[in-house]
């Protein structure tokens, strides 16, 4: 887990978030490739901090490109949430409605 500074002056420590969710993948039959990135060298990982804010880990495998994270809405979190087919916590429930057609 890594400490990032934000534009804003929050310090993240990811070891500190009160839940994380890791991105789905699928297998294109030679790599397991990210649902969020359409790769398999570039990856996400969503995180609620302690105060209950949404933010997105960025990781890559290509050496030389920092991690970085940056801050969500609900609604950008509660999209990331339902294409990486994981159930929306109970905070994010009632956007459900409003973002599947």
């Amino acid at each position: 887990m890594t400490k990032y500074r934000m534009d804003d002056g929050t310090v993240i420590d990811t070891e500190r978030a009160a839940q994380t969710w890791e991105e789905d993948t699928r297998f294109d039959g030679h790599n397991q490739i990210s649902v969020q990135t359409g790769t398999q060298w570039d990856h996400q990982t969503l995180c609620r901090s302690r105060k209950g804010r949404y933010y997105i880990e960025h990781t890559s495998q290509w050496q030389g490109r920092q991690p970085h994270v940056e801050w969500v809405s609900r609604e950008e979190a509660a999209r990331w949430l339902l294409v990486n087919n994981s159930a929306l916590p109970e905070d994010l429930a009632d956007l459900e409605d409003t973002l599947v057609e």
